[in-house]
């Protein structure tokens, strides 16, 4: 198993570019289950999330070729297979991406129900509440969901949940409701960039989604759908946590390819702890060159976690470690996944003084965090840690790299090219 292994105190200096979104290309790729011909993906990240997800297309008889610079060719050529086993499922939660297109395309899918997740419940009830509003018979058989669909028909469909609304079920809807006869209205819509990218994939298919980005989605169902291509949104995650890797280690470096146009609640926490971004090239805000300074002196501050356009839960574990750093008390409170907070207890171990009560962890900033072994526990806390790690006086070994695998594209390496010392090894 891989661990990193960083000697921290490395200013990182230099220029960064962000990759394709993952969270949007999971379920632009699913979509191609709905294609008449190849669909044609640019800028779509290396990681073991895509390379499952391509698996399971593979199994569902979508050939899937990619190209050494990022391109990806996805072309239905076998429509028998409705099954997504388990054992591809159980590799990552966005499996679930798949159960919309197959039941509009093909009209039955059977998908292995995912399992637990370390952050927290993420229940998929809103998803099949939705298919079963569109018309869709689902029933649950030896852990499986087995879903079919003589005809989906448009109809107002309600995603709200207990924690908001739902990105996957979101796409999930809008994906099937696109072959569906007639109208589909989906209200309490994820509002994610991540969703409109989805919209205008499925748009340029020739579908008809409109609302995309707002909390009302209006998809006038179509016949067919053809294959197009398309480059996926740079990956906002990926962007904030290089940005809270300058600040961490007093940096200077400049972030291209950066959607920081929807990264505005990010931007503001940033700069309330006195972090700079200063836009190089701002003429495409969803790919803007950003530049990325910090004060010696870092301010604490209050920050909630919450759906687009809050604060997103994804860059909370990367945000702690940075405030661990602050002058004073900040607070975090995370509303999205309340349990996300594995990664407290392994900060704690390179002397970060945190106190959690439920949702809510203090933050007491400490002069330096002390370089410790730390056990990953998933993706962002990974992340969390590896950012402690460069700022920290001392070696810190980060364990089981491979949840970050799953997010981050070659970490360690573009890590070193901006000055930080780490390194991956293989641990016995």
């Amino acid at each position: 198993m891989d661990a990193f292994v960083i000697e921290g105190g490395r200013r990182l200096k230099g220029r960064v570019s962000v990759n394709g979104s993952k969270n949007a290309a999971l379920p632009i790729m699913a979509a191609a289950l709905l294609a008449d011909g190849p669909l044609t993906l640019h800028d779509v990240p290396d990681l073991s999330d895509i390379q499952n997800m391509a698996r399971l297309l593979g199994e569902l008889g979508c050939k899937v070729a990619f190209t050494d610079d990022g391109h990806m060719r996805l072309e239905v050529i076998d429509d028998l297979n409705c099954q997504a086993r388990y054992d591809i499922v159980r590799t990552m939660r966005a499996s679930i991406c798949v159960l919309g297109p197959l039941l509009a395309k093909r009209g039955k899918a059977t998908v292995s129900m995912p399992g637990g997740c370390a952050i927290g419940e993420r229940p998929i009830d809103l998803h099949l509440r939705g298919l079963r509003q569109l018309g869709a018979e689902i029933e649950l058989s030896g852990g499986e969901l087995v879903a079919t669909a003589r005809e989906l028909r448009g109809a107002k469909v309600f995603l709200g949940g207990t924690f908001g609304s739902t990105v996957l079920g979101t796409a999930n809807i809008m994906s099937a409701a696109t072959l569906a006869k007639g109208t589909t209205v989906i209200e309490s819509a994820a509002c994610e960039p991540e969703v409109v990218d989805l919209a205008n994939v499925l748009n340029a298919m020739g579908a008809h989604v409109r609302g995309a980005g707002t909390p009302r989605i209006v998809v006038e169902g179509v016949e067919k759908l053809r294959g197009v291509e398309h480059t996926v949104m740079p990956d906002r995650i990926e962007a904030g946590t290089y940005m809270c890797a300058a600040a961490a280690t007093n940096g200077d470096v400049t972030i291209d390819n950066c959607p920081l146009d929807a990264m505005a609640a990010v931007a503001d926490r940033l700069e309330g702890i006195g972090i700079s971004l200063d836009i190089v090239d701002g003429s495409d805000p969803m790919r803007a060159a950003v530049s990325v300074g910090s004060a010696r002196r870092l301010e604490p501050i209050a920050v909630t976690t919450q759906p687009y356009p809050g604060f997103p839960t994804d860059l909370q574990a990367q945000l702690m470690a940075l405030l661990t750093l602050a002058d004073g008390n900040s607070m975090i409170t995370e509303k999205v996944f309340p349990e996300r907070f594995l990664h407290v207890a392994e900060l704690s171990r390179m002397g970060a003084a945190l106190y959690r009560q439920g949702p809510t962890v203090m933050v007491s900033g400490v002069k330096k965090l002390i370089g410790a072994p730390v056990m990953a526990s998933d993706l962002r806390a990974s992340a969390g840690l590896v950012l402690a790690g460069l700022a920290a006086k001392g070696p810190t070994t980060v364990n089981r790299v491979y949840h970050l695998d799953r997010g981050y594209e070659k970490m360690d390496q573009r890590l070193r090219a901006l000055g930080a010392q780490i390194e991956r090894v293989k641990m016995t």
